[in-house]
């Protein structure tokens, strides 16, 4: 027997390594080290959850509830007006609304058919790699105007790193329409406030539109931000038609799902477009052409979200409000408005908090910050980062950097900045911030 044992253990000293070999190479095949991925980020979130993560403003909860209590009570006695015009000023505090040159054309209502579905998009799937959604969407959508580019080509320019799990975990909507103004020759439109109505009549002018939604998904991974193409809808059956890189060409919502999940943005919408389209995109969109417009409109959206929601969708109405502030530059009044979101999302119950919120948006960041309360700029920071992983958001070192600079910490915020554009060497931000630290100007 021990001669036996000798002629099997040369086989097995050979097979053992071969089968090694065998499963390391598998385990690179990109649906493979997907689902891998996913079991060890399901682990990995049980083990550490991170819903459990709170960010509580440090401004005193007796005046945080006071101010809440009195923008209620100011929205309430608020009696309906019409939409405000382009000649209209936004509500103080807050900028006035800078009248154009040329009256802009309202936003009405053009019948459009009770369904209508667009083709001729090259579709292309985010499978295989991680945080893909906005270089395979954008690809996808750029497809329609004959523009063909992989969506690997789009995600070396539009996000950092090689679509492995620990890389860069968002693309904003700024950068998409950066990509799409510098690399192609369409141009790309980014609003907030829009409606179900605005997104079918630009389907049925052959011009797709696209949205930023939360996403819940399933086995633990919880909710994320996600790019939506839609290429359809049908009223007989509630629902739009969308060419989703995630859960496949040809997927369909609900209308009052899609309004639900598109909330949680600010009801952001994307629409590339060729220059000659210009002025027929602008008849459908009518006053949404104005920046500000759009900003108030949303921000009155908010307003009567506010009044009317509960749970989740109350906490999105208070983060959409504040948002809305930012871009308006009442920075004080959005302040409030996070505030009030922060709070109600820790009186969430666990499996219903948007905990990836922070790795989208930015807007709490502007208004802590030039509010002057640089402590909630860097705890928010703090708890965002706390929140993955490995810790390799760049806004968030970003704004802490700026942060620290505030309160006299320029080797903390030379750290922050550089760390910010390791992470991201497009990071223009960060670049220009750490050149005027060490600089001195």
């Amino acid at each position: 027997m021990p001669g036996m044992s000798r002629k099997l253990a040369k086989p097995l000293l050979i097979a053992i390594p071969a089968l090694i070999l065998l499963c390391v190479a598998v385990s690179f095949l990109p649906p493979v080290r997907t689902r891998l991925g996913i079991w060890a980020a399901e682990i990995r979130y049980k083990l550490n959850p991170p819903e459990e993560v709170v960010f509580i403003p440090q401004e005193q909860i007796d005046a945080i509830e006071l101010s809440v209590t009195q923008t209620l009570q100011a929205l309430r006695a608020l009696t309906p007006t019409p939409a405000p015009t382009e000649t209209a000023t936004a509500t103080q505090p807050g900028p006035t609304l800078t009248p154009t040159e040329t009256p802009l054309p309202t936003l009405t209502p053009t019948p459009v058919p009770a369904a209508f579905r667009l083709d001729g998009f090259t579709y292309q799937t985010q499978t295989g790699r991680w945080n893909y959604c906005s270089p395979a969407t954008l690809a996808t959508g750029l497809s329609y105007w004959d523009w063909q580019v992989e969506r690997n080509d789009v995600a070396d320019i539009l996000r950092w790193g090689n679509g492995e799990q620990n890389d860069d975990k968002n693309v904003m909507p700024y950068e998409m329409q950066n990509y799409v103004e510098t690399q192609t020759s369409l141009r790309m439109l980014v609003r907030t406030g829009g409606n179900l109505d605005l997104l079918k009549a630009l389907i049925a002018a052959d011009i797709p539109p696209m949205i930023e939604k939360g996403d819940p998904l399933p086995g633990g991974v919880g909710w994320v931000g996600h790019y939506l193409l839609l290429n359809g809808y049908d009223d007989a059956k509630n629902e739009f038609i969308s060419q989703d890189t995630y859960h496949g060409a040809g997927t369909r919502y609900k209308y009052e799902v899609l309004q639900q999940t598109w909330r949680a943005f600010n009801f952001t919408f994307l629409v590339s477009y060729p220059p000659e389209l210009e002025t027929e995109l602008l008849s459908i969109i009518g006053s949404f052409q104005d920046e500000a417009w759009a900003s108030q409109h949303a921000l009155e959206i908010s307003n009567q979200d506010v009044l009317t929601l509960k749970g989740q969708d109350l906490f999105y109405a208070w983060f959409n409000r504040g948002s809305s502030l930012v871009a308006l530059q009442d920075y004080a009044g959005a302040a409030v408005a996070y505030d009030t979101a922060f709070n109600l999302y820790a009186e969430l119950s666990s499996a219903e908090r948007p905990w990836r919120m922070m790795w989208y948006q930015t807007g709490p960041y502007w208004a802590y910050y030039y509010s002057g309360r640089y402590y909630d700029v860097i705890n928010l920071a703090d708890k965002t980062l706390a929140s993955m992983q490995v810790p390799i958001l760049e806004e968030s070192f970003y704004w802490r950097a700026l942060a620290k600079e505030a309160l006299g910490d320029l080797p903390g915020a030379i750290e922050d900045l550089q760390t910010s554009i390791e992470l991201n060497p497009n990071f223009g931000p960060g670049f220009s911030a750490l050149q005027r630290i060490q600089g001195g100007g």
